[in-house]
Formats: structure tokens, C-alpha cells, sequence
């Protein structure tokens, strides 16, 4: 199985396949990702119209670095076409929506299985991202996130599952089942995409900067949008703060230092920090230097 490291995805524009103007101009807006969308964005007519659009799609959305994922449809006859339209190359995840089980991730991950290898695709190379969007999918979403190696990120879809059960999209309501799919991702080792509040509202951007740096705080480390206004304060929020990232420098430079020269407590910049204090500046480094990459990469 293709194991490549985890991408950065802090921000992850939805752009509707069947829209030309939108697809050529996605490469400039700055997203770490570009979702081309098969799903809701495109009305159940032109869904045939969609498919053979994706293989041109591609290059032009990714020109400037951005990775390529494909949403698809859920209703299982719908879905297996849009399998068999989005194995391509260059895409490197599938968005699999409404998933209620595990064994509706094994699934899709045998036909990608069959594809990859009749197109000579790597084996493994396409990975999922997984949508629950139900009150059947949030009691299994543990089950779900373990499902399968091609997954490496999962979400909670806000709107429809605040349909499902029956409640407003608002964050009040969404904070629980947010933070339960967190936790879910987590354990699976996998990333938790989103936020604690609905896709649908971005005209209030400093409401939307609001939301975003607490869900941050929380632990989500990127999230989806639906346009692209929202693609920079996503970027800026799900980066570290210079200031965390030259702090947590000097924190491990003198934990090091300390433990090198034999002492048991480490004191720094007049608090006491243990392993768990250095760990947590560890893993802000890391992500670091992962979104210094690939700002590199898109040049």
C-alpha cells in the first residue's frame, strides 16, 4: 500500500466541476486543495456531464501546486460511476460522502483497488477523505475512521448532519458532535478536518477568522470552503503563529540542553515543563516545517 506522509490541507475550496470559469480560475486562489465537486454543487442532470469533465479539470486546477480531490455521490449506483470517472492521475484523494459505515469504505476502496491497477496507477496511491454526515455515521465514526490505510482524513459534514438530527447548523449544537469526530480521527491517527460552525456562512469574515482560530485551538488542523474568501483566513489560521513557532524553538533548545546536561526539572522562561509541554512544541515544529513545504512547492 502507497503510504505517503499526511498532506497539509488547511484549506480546501469546492469547486463545481460542471463550471469552467470556476475551475480555471481555482489554481489562483491560493488553497492547499481544490475539491472538484461531483456531489451537491452539480444538479442530478448534469452528474453524467461532470464525469467527463474531471481529466481536464485536473491539470488546470493544480497548475499552481494545489492537490486534487473529487467528491462523489453517495447513492451506491452514482458512486460507482464516479469511481470509475475520478481514478485518475493526479488526484490524489476521493471525498467519500454520507458514510454511515465502515464497510462502505471498503468498498469504494476495492474498486479504487481494481482501477489504480487496470490504469497502472500506484497501488494506494488515491486516499480518502471521509464525510459523516448522519446520525447512523456519528455512532460508528471510530469504526469508520479505522476503516480502511487509503484514508487519512475525516470530517463531519455540518450541514447535513444538522439535518439528520433534526437541528440548525450552529456551533452551539455542532460542538459536540465536532469534537466526538476530533477525537475519533485522532485515535484512528488520521487528520480532523473542519470547524465548529457551518460551511454556508462567509460573508462575515472576521465572525468566520473567529470560528476558525478556536477550531484550531480545538485541534482541527485544516477544513473545507465553499469560496474563496475563506481560502486565507483558513491558511492563516490553520498555520502556526511565528511567535508560538519561535517560542516552541527555544523551549526544546533548552529541554535538550537540560536533559543533556543530567538535570531532572527543566525549567523555562520561569515555568516547569515536562514531556508532554515539549512534545505538544515537537509537534508545532513539525507542522511547521510541513506547511513551509509546501508553500515551497507551490512556488
Amino acid at each position: 500500500m502507497h503510504d505517503p506522509a499526511p498532506p497539509v490541507w488547511r484549506s480546501m475550496l469546492f469547486v463545481p466541476a460542471t463550471a469552467p470559469r470556476f475551475v480555471a480560475g481555482a489554481a489562483d486562489r491560493g488553497a492547499d486543495a481544490i475539491i472538484l465537486d461531483l456531489e451537491d454543487a452539480v444538479a442530478a442532470s448534469e452528474k453524467p456531464r461532470a464525469r467527463t469533465l474531471l481529466e481536464a479539470a485536473i491539470p488546470q486546477v493544480s497548475r499552481r501546486g494545489a492537490d486534487v480531490l473529487v467528491r462523489v455521490n453517495r447513492p451506491w449506483r452514482m458512486m460507482v460511476r464516479d469511481i470509475e470517472a475520478a481514478v485518475l492521475p493526479g488526484v490524489a484523494a476521493l471525498v467519500l460522502t454520507k458514510v454511515d459505515d465502515p464497510e462502505h469504505v471498503r468498498a469504494a476502496a476495492e474498486m479504487v483497488t481494481e482501477l489504480e491497477a487496470e490504469r497502472s496507477l500506484p497501488t494506494g496511491a488515491i486516499r480518502f477523505l471521509v464525510l459523516v454526515e448522519t446520525a447512523a455515521g456519528f455512532f460508528r465514526m471510530e469504526a469508520i475512521a479505522r476503516a480502511h490505510p487509503r484514508i487519512v482524513a475525516m470530517s463531519l459534514g455540518a450541514e447535513d448532519f444538522a439535518l439528520s438530527v433534526g437541528m440548525r447548523a450552529e456551533p452551539e449544537g455542532l460542538f459536540y458532535p465536532k469534537q466526538h469526530m476530533l477525537f475519533a480521527a485522532r485515535a484512528a491517527g488520521v487528520m480532523p478536518l473542519g470547524f465548529v460552525g457551518s460551511i454556508a456562512d462567509f460573508r462575515d469574515q472576521e465572525a468566520f477568522r473567529a470560528i476558525v482560530r478556536r477550531s484550531a485551538r480545538l485541534g482541527f488542523v485544516g477544513a473545507s470552503c465553499i469560496h474563496p474568501l475563506q481560502v486565507p483566513v483558513l491558511n492563516e489560521c490553520f498555520s502556526p503563529d511565528a511567535a508560538e513557532v519561535e517560542r516552541a524553538h527555544r523551549m526544546v533548545v533548552a529541554y535538550d540542553a537540560a536533559l543533556a546536561a543530567g538535570q531532572g526539572a527543566v525549567q523555562f522562561e520561569g515555568a516547569m515543563i515536562d514531556v508532554p509541554v515539549v512534545d505538544r512544541a515537537r509537534t508545532l515544529l513539525a507542522r511547521d516545517a510541513a506547511v513551509r513545504a509546501r508553500l515551497a512547492r507551490a512556488g
